[in-house]
């Protein structure tokens, strides 16, 4: 039984880090530092998500209610950020989007959070620890499998950047934009939908 827990647990968690969804983003990222770079700081960016859905799947649940915030207003915070970050893809330059321009490295925004631990992924692991609290460690396994999934096929984004060229990644920019503005969209009316009819 944990075994089969487990395996759905990685399933739903990798679909909801959307690795391959996520592709253009990074690349977008990465591509404004310098080549000695980009490891590390995908490295970093990467560790940073992983501990925050950590951190949130033993103390969300406190967390939430310490603050008093509901998960409609996790969403929705979550949405309103997501639609900037893709209102900014669709109608700048790629070194626009993420502040590239005065060469500071992302820290945390927006690669760590909200792309990777984002609000779906966040109440994603509130969502199994509330309702089997004593599978916490085959939660964390999950989790854990699922970044390191997520993590290799990032890391490798400038190999597939090589494959696909660069005004074919331009125009996936653009695409991933409007989807992620769908998306975001559809985050926010589902935050409110549930905040009203609660």
């Amino acid at each position: 039984m944990a075994q089969n827990d487990f395996g759905s647990a990685f399933v739903l968690l990798l679909l909801i880090l959307d690795p391959f969804g996520n592709l253009p983003f990074f690349i977008a990222i990465m591509r404004q530092l310098p080549v000695q770079r980009r490891l590390p700081v995908a490295l970093r960016e990467i560790g940073i998500a992983y501990v925050v859905l950590l951190g949130f799947m033993w103390g969300g649940q406190g967390f939430l209610r310490l603050m008093g915030l509901s998960q409609p207003a996790l969403e929705v915070a979550g949405g309103v950020i997501l639609l900037l970050v893709a209102i900014k893809m669709i109608f700048s330059t790629t070194s626009e989007i993420f502040g590239g321009g005065d060469g500071r490295e992302p820290m945390i925004f927006p690669l760590a959070v909200p792309l990777l631990a984002g609000p779906s992924a966040l109440a994603t692991v509130l969502l199994l620890t509330s309702r089997q609290p004593g599978q916490m460690w085959t939660w964390m396994a999950a989790l854990s499998a699922a970044i390191v999934v997520t993590g290799g096929l990032l890391l490798m984004a400038e190999t597939l950047l090589k494959w696909v060229g660069d005004s074919v990644m331009r125009a996936a920019e653009k695409l991933m934009g409007l989807i992620l503005s769908a998306i975001a969209v559809n985050m926010l009316l589902g935050g409110l939908r549930s905040y009203f009819m609660h």
